[in-house]
């Protein structure tokens, strides 16, 4: 066997048990990570209720604050996610139209455009309002 087979048929089973290792590291610490908040936030949440009279009514404030923020970082990675698509169409444009071929290839990157406009337009016109 070649050496250089060799090399890559050890690297790219090393490298596949890593990458996956690691997303799997990186999931589950993500989901503890969301279970802690939601503890937190039930025990602050429960604290407040009980503190005073009308614990009640802020602790209701507090939680429609939070989904209201909530809501708000939503809207704002739609508008980010529609920005990015439509910069990755102009750049698939711009990098398959210099190849010329017979076909019009380019026009590929009209697909991402698509998204990213359809992206933007839920979240400026469609999507809830605070």
């Amino acid at each position: 066997m070649n050496p250089e087979y060799a090399a890559i048929a050890v690297f790219l089973p090393v490298l596949m048990v890593s990458v996956f290792t690691f997303i799997s590291i990186a999931v589950w610490s993500e989901a503890r990570r969301k279970e802690r908040e939601a503890f937190y936030r039930n025990e602050t949440l429960k604290k407040v209720a009980e503190s005073s009279n009308a614990g009640g009514t802020a602790a209701l404030e507090m939680m429609r604050e939070h989904e209201r923020a909530d809501g708000r970082q939503r809207r704002e990675g739609q508008k980010l996610g529609g920005l990015v698509a439509i910069a990755i169409g102009i750049g698939l444009i711009g990098f398959l139209a210099p190849l010329g071929s017979r076909q019009p290839i380019f026009l590929v990157g009209i697909i991402p455009i698509f998204v990213g406009v359809a992206l933007l337009a839920y979240a400026f016109l469609l999507g809830p309002r605070d």
